[in-house]
């Protein structure tokens, strides 16, 4: 009778059926005496903490679930452009993500050409993909996210995609820059009577040049689709001319010329177009200006033969220019492609160089495309290719009162970048560029490390 009465209360209680299957099976063992009877209420007792602590751990999950709950109604309640606007480039992680550079365009100051301006082309470099997020780290269920970073980046693409830096932040980046370029001419100069037999001037020219750039970049998030962007450069040349003429015997005379100085500074304004909902790619409008701070190409001192003793380091001219970005994220990779069209504008120079009169100088023009793609390696290390293209329209120069045009100039490069994310506030990128056409830069060495405010 006992035995049922502890039965009936366990019921009254709520226990579970394991608590009645202990008591179901003491009461069908017979008689109980006092000592199982105080052993049986202290598997009971032990039965009803367990229980207690479970409704404590149920509690605790549904607290953790419901804040859970409130926080996903609130990201889905951000607008679109505020969750992507800071990103790298995967969807999964492009809430929070900021100054991640998908397109990095750099200009380097090119060497004086016949009837030209010496302006070198500007082109669209692989640099700073931060597609290091892209295989982000598989969490547990029930497992709250984890908060993230204003900048997680393993940058190796190229400069500005589709995640400009965020509103209110800045990010200074230092950029270490190495190119050369060197050329070969063989000029002949007279009649070919027959074949092996010449009568006049043999010509050859070797040209060696090498130049060192530190830029200085600022970026300041004026909204979360709209940053403000400066450049300050140091320029440093060397170049080393070499001219052969064979007539009776070779007369070879060699020539070292260095320039060092500041650049053309740069300003530019990009903004993120949409917010590439639904899969669509991401596209991202920019104009940038350059006014000629550095010294140009006129602006050097030459000897009483025309022959330049000093180096250009700007255009000497002023440039403005407009360029539309496309980022097409498939993760693990992000597929960029870029337009753009610079335009120079013409001046009056107006100086004797030497014994030739230049008057009003037309810089041409250029267009820029490229194409390629960022692949993410694993969470902290990413590689990109591409390649780049840029058309230069001819030069108009009028020289003693006769307007010239040089050639154009066409400048096609392959890009490699690789990058890789030292921690969630920096990054260390380098990228390299491998001219093609005969105009381009036979290399090209970029690094840079960008530094979050």
């Amino acid at each position: 009778m006992q035995i049922w009465r502890r039965w009936h209360r366990a019921r009254g209680r709520g226990l579970g059926a394991a608590a009645l299957a202990v008591l179901a099976a003491a009461g069908a063992s017979g008689p109980v005496r006092a000592q199982d009877a105080q052993e049986l209420e202290q598997r009971l007792r032990a039965v009803e903490a367990r229980m207690a602590a479970q409704e404590r751990r149920l509690r605790e999950q549904e607290a953790v679930i419901a804040e859970q709950q409130r926080t996903i109604h609130a990201l889905q309640a951000e607008p679109l452009d505020d969750q992507r606007a800071g990103g790298a480039v995967s969807r999964a992680v492009l809430t929070g993500l900021g100054p991640d550079r998908l397109l990095a365009r750099e200009t380097t100051p090119g060497p004086a050409r016949a009837g030209g301006s010496g302006r070198g082309a500007e082109r669209l470099l692989m640099a700073d993909l931060s597609i290091g997020d892209l295989n982000p780290a598989p969490r547990h269920v029930g497992e709250a996210p984890p908060e993230e970073s204003p900048v997680r980046q393993a940058a190796a693409m190229p400069e500005q995609a589709g995640v400009l830096t965020p509103r209110g932040q800045v990010l200074l980046e230092p950029i270490i820059e190495y190119s050369r370029t060197s050329s070969n001419r063989l000029v002949y100069r007279g009649v070919e009577i027959v074949p092996g037999v010449q009568l006049g001037v043999l010509e050859a020219g070797d040209a060696d040049r090498n130049s060192g750039v530190f830029t200085l970049s600022g970026r300041y998030g004026l909204t979360n689709r709209l940053e403000l962007e400066a450049r300050v450069p140091y320029v440093y040349r060397s170049d080393r001319l070499t001219t052969v003429r064979q007539q009776n015997d070779a007369i070879a005379r060699s020539q070292d010329v260095q320039g060092a100085g500041l650049g053309d500074i740069e300003l530019a304004l990009r903004y993120q177009l949409n917010t590439g909902a639904d899969g669509a790619p991401i596209f991202i409008g920019a104009v940038r200006a350059k006014p000629p701070t550095g010294k140009g190409p006129y602006d050097v001192t030459y000897d009483e033969f025309g022959i330049a003793e000093d180096l250009a380091r700007g255009s000497g001219f002023w440039g403005a220019e407009a360029g539309l970005t496309m980022l097409y994220p498939t993760d693990p990779a992000v597929i960029y492609a870029g337009l753009g069209y610079n335009h120079n504008i013409a001046d009056d120079v107006d100086k004797t160089l030497g014994k030739v009169f230049v008057g009003r100088v037309d810089p041409g023009d250029s267009i820029s495309a490229n194409l390629g793609f960022g692949l993410a390696l694993n969470p902290k290390f990413s590689v990109s290719l591409g390649y780049s293209h840029n058309y230069v329209f001819p030069t108009k120069t009028e020289i003693d009162g006769v307007l010239q045009e040089s050639n154009s100039i066409q400048v096609g490069s392959m890009l490699m970048g690789l990058s890789y994310r030292l921690n969630e506030m920096r990054t260390l990128s380098a990228n390299f560029e491998f001219g093609v056409t005969s105009d381009a830069p036979d290399v090209r060495f970029v690094v840079r490390a960008p530094l979050i405010y």
